[in-house]
């Protein structure tokens, strides 16, 4: 009884800091939840209050014949599953410590091509609606997984939010362009099952978050890095329009213009384009048909190929139609970001004058808001990331890409380094904001200094780092 008084105080002190009342109690993690599919229990975690949902089936396991195709439905099933690990990720080569991205930016489970679960946290009661934030993890469309250590959705669960991980098909099993496989298809096109992935999961979303306390009405879709292009392409789908009310784009489109990726354009390829390199790729492996290609093992296909092979987005005139323009499939308020140092893995970078790729960075990612501005009527909010994640063994990192998400998720602890307080309050003010936004489609709020709005006459940045404020010339400069 005591342990239940406390839940609910807790409860209440939460819900009332976000501005709502409780409508119940929160239930325990064994309470059954029942979806679409059929009935789940989950776990608790460390967050008082907050119960998570892991390894929980949006899609058939795309394996066999299903192993290159739009992702079918899930089976339901019988009785009570319990939802209390994380499933496998997506096919990908195993995961090593690389540049600034250590084991807790990377996947930490088996990988399989059974793969298509998705991970909730919620400190809702089932008949509140709160709002909902879904994370569509990096890995440069080649790795990532929805049970990476800073992507723990506890700490923003806490703060209000309904929050949900995914896994998408990545690599080959996740964008591979073919002849044979566009033959087939009724939009005879091929290469975007990631994306399909992404949009199923986001179907799953509208169908059953009400059951963990979401609000299918407040659905707000964030990614970082390849997660990030695939938000900003989804906000031109239009088999994604109506799946989601709010998008972050973290590290996305024109941020990364010192990888090479300076224009909205860059982020998907023409079919014909993608299709010639599947074919090659797929002679490689002594395959020419669709049949042929799906009797690979899964460790044929993800062995290195006889020539270097690209696997990413493509412009397939289904999901992604010609002359695609930003917001013009979903018109969403959108917050767009970047870090002060993209590119400090690589060591020339490091070693070099980083200022003129981050003046580059930030051109071209006004460019691609004032692009958006000129089709898009809902807000945008545009931020520079700057504060260095303490390492006192590897500085020339700086503001890594990557380097924001454990201030995002509040999962500083999930990294062993000298945190001070000027990182505890970074973190607390950015969930702040990622909290309002998802609430409201504005991240200001109470107690958080002014975030204006992005004017393509005016294009004001806001500075997220030791300092928290609308970057001017001078600041620019100076940093």
């Amino acid at each position: 009884m005591r342990r239940a008084v406390l839940g609910t105080w807790w409860l209440l002190l939460t819900v009332a800091c976000a501005g709502r009342a409780p409508s119940a109690a929160v239930p325990r993690a064994d309470a059954p939840v029942r979806t679409t599919l059929g009935t789940l229990t989950g776990t608790s975690t460390p967050r008082r209050g907050v119960r998570a949902y892991l390894g929980v089936p949006f899609a058939a396991p795309p394996v066999g014949d299903l192993r290159w195709r739009a992702p079918r439905p899930a089976a339901a099933w019988s009785g009570v599953r319990a939802a209390d690990h994380f499933s496998p990720a997506c096919m990908q080569a195993a995961p090593a410590a690389f540049g600034p991205w250590t084991l807790e930016f990377l996947l930490r489970g088996p990988v399989s091509e059974d793969c298509l679960y998705l991970n909730v946290w919620t400190a809702a009661a089932p008949n509140e609606r709160r709002p909902v934030l879904v994370y569509v993890y990096g890995g440069g469309f080649s790795s990532g997984s929805g049970d990476v250590p800073v992507y723990d959705g506890a700490a923003l669960a806490e703060k209000g939010l309904v929050v949900l991980t995914i896994n998408y098909r990545v690599g080959a099993f996740g964008f591979l362009a073919h002849p044979a496989l566009s033959a087939e298809s009724a939009d005879h096109a091929s290469g975007n099952y990631g994306l399909l992935d992404q949009i199923a999961a986001l179907e799953w979303v509208r169908d059953n978050v009400a059951a963990f306390g979401g609000d299918p009405r407040r659905v707000t879709i964030a990614g970082q890095s390849a997660g990030a292009m695939s938000v900003f392409l989804l906000t031109a789908s239009p088999r994604a329009k109506g799946l989601f009310h709010r998008a972050i784009i973290e590290s996305g489109p024109g941020a990364l213009a010192s990888f090479g990726v300076a224009t909205s354009r860059d982020v998907a390829r023409p079919l014909a384009d993608a299709e010639r390199e599947g074919a090659a790729f797929a002679e490689g492996k002594g395959a020419r048909t669709a049949a042929e290609l799906r009797a690979l093992s899964a460790s044929t296909v993800l062995a290195p190929p006889g020539r270097p092979a690209r696997f990413g987005p493509v412009v397939d005139g289904a999901l992604l139609r010609d002359g695609f323009a930003p917001g013009a499939g979903g018109d969403v308020p959108t917050i767009a970001g970047m870090n002060a140092d993209e590119g400090s893995f690589a060591p020339s970078y490091a070693a070099s004058d980083k200022s003129p790729a981050r003046e580059a960075g930030l051109a071209a990612l006004r460019a691609v808001l004032a692009e958006r501005a000129a089709t898009a009527h809902a807000p945008a909010f545009m931020y520079y990331f700057d504060r260095a994640i303490p390492w006192p063994e590897r500085p020339e990192f700086g503001a890594f890409h990557t380097a924001e998400v454990p201030y995002v998720f509040g999962t500083l602890d999930a990294l062993p380094r000298p945190w001070t307080d000027v990182d505890r309050r970074l973190s607390a003010t950015m969930m702040g904001y990622w909290v309002n936004f998802a609430a409201r489609g504005d991240p200001n709020g109470a107690g958080l200094p002014a975030w204006p709005a992005f004017d393509p006459r005016d294009p004001k940045v806001m500075e997220l780092g030791e300092r928290v404020a609308p970057l001017t010339n001078a600041s620019s400069q100076h940093r």
